[in-house]
């Protein structure tokens, strides 16, 4: 049995929200102001969640997706609506996160940023394997979609894909690109494939914990705000160049160190802002816990003779005891599930006068701000930025000042 249902919002998650008898309903592949049929209805009690059986009055906003396995694989959410609309939903979607978690009645929440192509903006993509055929996972399945051609891949990452060959064997491969350098890295979980060594760039075999390299280097390069980054196989680092560009200009706008500041930078990653902002710094302390990310922001300094940083190998919350230093400015980029409690007042125990709060979770980056306002910080704005275009995700750049010093 389908039921009518009439769409008002995009909720955090990629799905559409539409009332029935008064009743919040997820919807996946609807868009907010449509008129559309829904089926499986999921009551969940205070809420549901439905299947999308038809479309009976679309958005202005809805489009034709270009991919030809579009629904069917779980690397996109969003390529029905076009990207003017995708940019306002995702800063209505920060926008109700700090509302609903952060409790701000009228939350500081700028325009979302685009920050280059809507398509063809990766610089990493991973890929599932089954059968010799890579392509990536069903939404919330472990279902393999094959992957002839995907759209998200800067060109170059793209021409490796269409290389790549029979790939039996494998159970999941990493391609990654260096956008302004070109380099080119494939990391592999499983058999090596014997024509590995026509792809004409280095390889990187994984088991477990243990990477060994098999041609070629163990990492590449990238270049971001006109700074030189060595990157390892397996190291994380930001996904969309351009974008990586944007968030350091964002975070440098908003905290503006001097030289007579000591900045935290948590959760340093390879020192994307410690090797860029940090210069402006009178010293930094990167923190970082990941062993391949260490040894690449050890390197990084290094390179860009960064002399007055030091390096915490360890969690945040050791940091102000281990260091015996405070602060004065911080930048944290934690993972997805955000800061905590522990996290929060780890950043804040020195009283810093501003924390740069980069973002990969609205819903974790709305709670961790309403543990910061209880420590005494206000959020004064927030910056969304797209680094996932067709997706989604979206990355937020907060700025959080410690109001005993406003």
């Amino acid at each position: 049995m389908t039921q009518v249902v009439r769409t008002d919002a995009m909720a955090h998650g990629g799905d559409a929200i539409g009332r029935l008898e008064g009743k919040a309903i997820f919807i996946g592949g609807a868009l907010p102001g449509e008129t559309v049929e829904i089926t499986d209805l999921d009551d969940r009690g205070s809420w549901g969640r439905a299947s999308l059986a038809g479309v009976v009055e679309a958005s202005p906003s809805r489009v034709d997706p270009p991919c030809p396995v579009f629904g069917e694989c779980g690397g996109c959410q969003w390529q029905h609506a076009d990207y003017d609309a995708q940019l306002a939903y995702k800063a209505d979607v920060v926008r109700g996160q700090l509302r609903h978690l952060g409790r701000i009645d009228d939350p500081p929440v700028a325009e979302t940023v685009a920050t280059g192509p809507a398509f063809g903006y990766r610089n990493r993509m991973s890929f599932y394997v089954e059968k010799g055929r890579s392509g990536l996972r069903r939404a919330k399945s472990h279902v393999v979609v094959p992957t002839e051609q995907c759209l998200l891949p800067i060109p170059g990452l793209a021409e490796l894909y269409g290389r790549l060959g029979d790939l039996t064997g494998v159970r999941q491969i990493v391609i990654r690109c260096g956008e302004r350098t070109g380099e080119m890295l494939v990391v592999i979980d499983g058999n090596i494939p014997a024509h590995a060594d026509g792809w004409g760039c280095s390889v990187i075999h994984r088991s477990g914990a243990r990477s060994r390299t098999i041609f070629g280097l163990p990492h590449l390069h990238e270049i971001v705000a006109g700074v030189r980054f060595r990157i390892s196989g397996s190291a994380f680092f930001q996904v969309n160049t351009p974008g990586a560009d944007e968030l350091v200009a964002l975070v440098s706008e908003a905290i503006q160190p001097g030289p007579d500041d000591l900045l935290l930078d948590a959760y340093a990653g390879g020192g994307l802002f410690s090797v860029t902002v940090g210069r402006s710094a009178g010293r930094v302390i990167a923190v970082e816990n990941a062993a391949d990310a260490v040894s690449d922001l050890r390197h990084n300094l290094a390179a860009q003779k960064v002399s007055q940083a030091t390096v915490f190998e360890g969690p945040i919350e050791d940091l102000y005891a281990a260091a015996g230093e405070a602060w004065t400015l911080a930048i944290c980029d934690p993972p997805r599930s955000g800061l905590g409690k522990s996290g929060v007042a780890g950043i804040v125990r020195p009283r810093p006068r501003a924390i740069a709060y980069v973002s990969c979770d609205p819903a974790s980056f709305a709670r961790d701000v309403a543990l910061f306002a209880e420590s005494g910080y206000r959020l004064m704005r927030a910056t969304p930025v797209d680094l996932f275009p067709q997706t989604y995700h979206i990355e937020t750049v907060g700025l959080l000042v410690n109001q005993d010093q406003a």
